[in-house]
C-alpha cells in the first residue's frame, strides 16, 4: 500500500474565506476578538478546509489566492469585474491574517501579482497531475474547465462537508461538452458576475446548441453561413468582444508560480497551529486539525 499515488489537493482560498465570511456576516456575527479583529472568515475558512480535508483525506494541500485586483484582464477589458464593490470593512484585516493561518498550518500559500488564484491553480494543477492525483476546492464553476483524467473538481454546496464532486464525465452528462469547451462557453454567453459580455443576445441554450454542432468558437466562425440569420448578425456585430470575452475566461497554465510536492505535504505541527488560533481567540478549531493514522483497523 505504501506507493500508492499521492493527493494533492488546492484549495481557491478566496472562494473559502468569502464563503465563510458571507455566511455569518448576513447575521451580523463577526467574532470581534478583544484587540477589536473580526475573525468570522478565518473560523469559517479553517473549518471549511479541514472539513474537506477529513471528507477526501489529500496527503498533500497548498491553497492559491488573488492578489489585489489588478490583473492581466483589467489591462484587457478594464470593466472586468467592475460590477464588485469594495470589500466590507470587517473582511479586510482577514485577508493578511488568514494567511498567517495558513502558514501556520505550514501549507503553501500561492499568489502572483497580476494573475488570479485561478491562474495559479490551473498552472499547479497541471504540473502536479504528473506525479499526484489533483483534487481543486471551490465553490467557482470557472475552474470546471481544468477537469482531465487527473484533476477532479470539488464544488462546495451550502453548510459544510455538502460537495458535489465533478469528473470530466460527470461534467459531460450535465453539460453536454467538454470540459475544455466551457472556455467558448463563456466566450459566447459571457459571464455576469465577471462583468463581460460575451455576444450580446446570446444565452447559454444557444451557445451549448452552437459549441455541440461546430466544437468551438473558430469553428462557429467558419461556419457562420450555416447559422440562422439573427445569430450570425448577432456574432458578427460582437465579433472583437467574443475573441477577448475568451481571453477572459481561459484560465492561464503557464503563469510563472510553483509547488513542489515536497513543499505541500501534509504535517501540521499541532502546537504552532494551536498558538496562532489562540493569539486570534479563534477557539476549538484544532480538533479539526487531522489526525494521525495511528493504526490501521
Amino acid at each position: 500500500m505504501t506507493n500508492q499515488k499521492p493527493s494533492l489537493m488546492l484549495v481557491d482560498g478566496m472562494a473559502l474565506l468569502f464563503r465563510a465570511f458571507y455566511a455569518t456576516a448576513v447575521s451580523g456575527q463577526f467574532m470581534i476578538n478583544s484587540k477589536g479583529i473580526p475573525t468570522n472568515g478565518i473560523h469559517g475558512f479553517v473549518k471549511h478546509m479541514f472539513t474537506a480535508v477529513s471528507a477526501f483525506k489529500p496527503t498533500h494541500l497548498a491553497v492559491c489566492w488573488d492578489m489585489g485586483s489588478k490583473t492581466f484582464r483589467t489591462e484587457l477589458f478594464p470593466d472586468y469585474k467592475g460590477n464588485r464593490g469594495e470589500a466590507p470593512v470587517e473582511l479586510i484585516p482577514q485577508f493578511d491574517l488568514v494567511k498567517e493561518v495558513v502558514e501556520s498550518f505550514d501549507i503553501p500559500n500561492i499568489g502572483l501579482a497580476g494573475f488570479e488564484a485561478d491562474d495559479c491553480i490551473g498552472t499547479i494543477a497541471n504540473h502536479a497531475k504528473e506525479e499526484a492525483h489533483v483534487s481543486i476546492l471551490t465553490g467557482d464553476q470557472d475552474i470546471l474547465q481544468l477537469l482531465d483524467d487527473r484533476i477532479s473538481v470539488i464544488l462546495m454546496k451550502k453548510g459544510y462537508g455538502n460537495y458535489l464532486v465533478h469528473t470530466p464525465q460527470t461534467f459531460k452528462e450535465e453539460k453536454g461538452i467538454t470540459p475544455r469547451q466551457m472556455i467558448d462557453l463563456k466566450a459566447l454567453m459571457g459571464d455576469t458576475s465577471d462583468n463581460y459580455p460575451g455576444v450580446k443576445g446570446i444565452g447559454e441554450k444557444t451557445a451549448l446548441k452552437l459549441l455541440q454542432e461546430f466544437e468551438h468558437v473558430e469553428g462557429i466562425i467558419s461556419n457562420l453561413d450555416k447559422l440562422s440569420k439573427s445569430q450570425k448578425i448577432k456574432i458578427e456585430q460582437d465579433f472583437d468582444m467574443l475573441h477577448l470575452s475568451r481571453k477572459l475566461a481561459e484560465i492561464k497554465c503557464d503563469v510563472p508560480v510553483n509547488c513542489s510536492l515536497e513543499s505541500a505535504s501534509l504535517k501540521i505541527e499541532k502546537e504552532k497551529a494551536e498558538n496562532k488560533l489562540m493569539e486570534l481567540e479563534l477557539r476549538g478549531l484544532g480538533r479539526l486539525f487531522p489526525q494521525e493514522e495511528a493504526h490501521i483497523s
